[in-house]
């Protein structure tokens, strides 16, 4: 783990959603710098998916304000990697009728600079860049130690495999704020374990900020430079690990008892 600070990363400040009458989130204040991995947790429907909602451009807040590398932040799902964004989705949401490595290449699809009609009439500078997206991918599925099922379909993976691939697909657009959806779900201990390793060693991409949301406290506390916990919406605790793990307020509603850390 890491103590990052400066400019740069995500902010949001006081930022409120309400679905007919429902506060999804209450006056959120969050913090991501460039090189920290920051968890989110809290009990079902504490509001952790609307917030991820809100940064990818899903959900509009009816108040607040968002900033990405201290500019305003107003996202369009589909233009998330273009801002240097990229997320996982919970479970593992692969491309069925793609093999591994083009599932991987779809990450940067969206950033290549290749024109429609380059690609289409297949001109020598979509030629080369798709080279190197397939380059790019490869060198992240050996990266994570799952090259051996560059050619297979999602249907025949590993679970846990199949959330390598997911998180490759992510990693491949090169994101500086990487938005990681419950990734432990499904795992095994020994493949928290591994997963830990993995989210560990991502800020040191070019700083890449991690927000985490994420139920498996041993994973949290073994990753997180800091932790936000949120409750009907409001952030209740924010701190690093170890006092979050002894927060009173966040045993009560939460935790259920203080986590060893």
């Amino acid at each position: 783990m890491t103590e990052a600070s400066g400019a740069g990363g995500l902010r949001l400040r006081d930022v409120q959603v309400r679905f007919d009458g429902l506060v999804a989130l209450d006056g959120v204040d969050l913090d991501v710098a460039p090189g920290q991995v920051v968890g989110v947790i809290g009990p079902n429907g504490a509001g952790k998916t609307t917030l991820f909602n809100v940064i990818c451009g899903l959900q509009r807040p009816q108040r607040g304000t968002l900033t990405f590398e201290d500019r305003p932040l107003r996202p369009r799902p589909h233009r998330l990697t273009r801002l240097g964004i990229a997320r996982t989705l919970q479970g593992v949401g692969l491309f069925g009728g793609l093999s591994v490595l083009d599932n991987v290449v779809t990450g940067a699809s969206v950033t290549a600079r290749t024109s429609v009609a380059a690609a289409l009439f297949g001109l020598p500078r979509a030629g080369r860049e798709e080279r190197q997206l397939r380059e790019a991918a490869r060198a992240l599925l050996d990266e994570l130690d799952i090259a051996g099922y560059a050619h297979a379909l999602p249907a025949t993976l590993p679970y846990a495999v199949g959330k390598r691939v997911a998180l490759a697909r992510a990693l491949v657009s090169r994101p500086r704020l990487l938005l990681l959806d419950e990734p432990a779900g499904g795992l095994s201990q020994a493949e928290v374990e591994e997963l830990a390793g993995l989210i560990t060693a991502l800020p040191q991409r070019d700083g890449c900020a991690v927000l985490l949301v994420e139920h498996h406290m041993d994973l949290v506390m073994k990753v997180c430079d800091r932790v936000t916990v949120l409750d009907f919406g409001r952030v209740i605790a924010s701190g690093q690990p170890g006092d979050i793990a002894h927060d009173p307020a966040v045993i009560e509603a939460y935790l259920g008892e203080a986590v060893t850390t």
